[in-house]
């Protein structure tokens, strides 16, 4: 077909840069960098997608909630724009369950198609000539994607890992100025795996408030914690500084979840068994015992903190230990190739030259990769 690009007018993007790439389309590329000639299967190490296995498949009683939504027929239809009032209940009684007041209404709850499509709405609303936002790093892509595109300018703050990945709060105050409208905090970590302390989380509540800020608190991956630390909500602090609970001027002209889905929300937030979350606490526990101590086995790579919280960790790699890698873009293309292994490169994330490993995956996966990542090193390993 003619390039007629120039005859259209057309012209691409330019700020969407290989920099803006989303988790998919890294994930896409080690896959076709796998040698089909392997007769391994190939351990997906790279993947946070817990649904993917059998031994964290959704609980029975999601199933029975949306079938008795369908079979009802009650629900064939449009959802109400800031969702069905039984839902945003449920949503709310559950969020404020463990706190001595009820501080989220369920006025205060917009109901999304997944976190990506809340950040869709957040980011955009905070959007206007000159502002900027500050994002964790590393962090998660998609805030980095979507602040591109609605040209907000990004400013990071660095997540410690010598400090089990706190935030590194002497620098944070001096990286805000009056055109900043938030800071991103995600808790439990993700990608590093820890979980924040009470009295942290009081401290980066009480520096936004200074600011003049206020926080998005993502806590996709809230009660999912297997260590010492337990999940604190960042709305505990509501008192001291803002937390994002509404955002009405986007939503009339966004997609709501489905509403068979919205309607199976209160069964599931009843129903669903402290035994479900407690099994799949165990087996994230385990894995990270058995990811922290092969790590300690294979000599170019560095696991600063045990993971905790999230379903992911942050793992350095040491090229001095390595030939011919220069860099984590290479050394996941490489271990695909060769070892049928993915892993996810730590500069998609924000942090150039680590790793990030999904400890969502099958034990005796986990416990395979880890042996081949081990034979990856020992073959690349600098002769001394």
């Amino acid at each position: 077909m003619e390039n007629s690009s120039e005859k259209c007018n057309f012209e691409g993007n330019k700020e969407l840069n290989a920099s803006t790439i989303t988790v998919g389309g890294i994930y896409d590329m080690l896959l076709d960098s796998i040698n089909h000639e392997d007769t391994r299967s190939v351990v997906r190490l790279g993947r946070v997608d817990p649904t993917d296995n059998p031994l964290f498949r959704t609980t029975t009683v999601a199933v029975d909630a949306i079938t008795r939504a369908v079979h009802s027929f009650n629900f064939n239809c449009y959802p109400p724009t800031v969702g069905l009032p039984e839902a945003k209940r449920a949503v709310a009684d559950h969020l404020t369950s463990n706190l001595p007041h009820k501080i989220i209404s369920p006025e205060n709850v917009f109901l999304t198609i997944g976190g990506t499509q809340a950040i869709d709405i957040i980011l955009p609303s905070l959007a206007r000539p000159g502002a900027n936002i500050l994002l964790p790093k590393p962090g998660y892509p998609h805030y980095e994607l979507r602040a591109t595109r609605c040209l907000l300018e990004i400013r990071h703050f660095d997540l410690l890992p010598e400090r089990g990945w706190e935030v590194d709060l002497d620098s944070l105050e001096a990286l805000a100025d009056e055109n900043t409208v938030a800071i991103v905090f995600i808790s439990p970590s993700s990608p590093c795996g820890n979980v924040f302390t009470y009295e942290h989380l009081k401290r980066v509540a009480e520096i936004a408030s200074k600011l003049g800020i206020f926080v998005i608190s993502d806590e996709v991956y809230a009660h999912v914690t297997f260590g010492s630390k337990p999940f604190v909500p960042m709305r505990e602090f509501s008192s001291i500084v803002p937390i994002v609970t509404k955002i009405i001027d986007n939503l009339e002209i966004t997609s709501d979840p489905t509403t068979i889905v919205q309607a199976s929300i209160p069964g599931i937030l009843e129903k669903t068994t402290d035994d479900f979350h407690s099994n799949n606490l165990n087996i994230l526990r385990e894995a990270a015992n058995i990811f922290y101590d092969g790590c300690k086995e294979i000599p170019c790579l560095t696991c600063p903190h045990k993971p905790e919280g999230a379903m992911v960790v942050m793992v350095e790699i040491n090229f001095s230990q390595l030939e011919g890698i220069v860099d984590d873009v290479q050394f996941c293309t490489k271990l695909a190739k060769e070892e049928s292994v993915i892993l996810f490169p730590g500069v998609a994330v924000g942090l150039k030259n680590w790793v990030r490993v999904s400890l969502a995956v099958d034990l005796s996966d986990l416990k395979d990769g880890l042996s081949r990542i081990r034979e990856f090193s020992l073959r690349h390993a600098k002769m001394s």
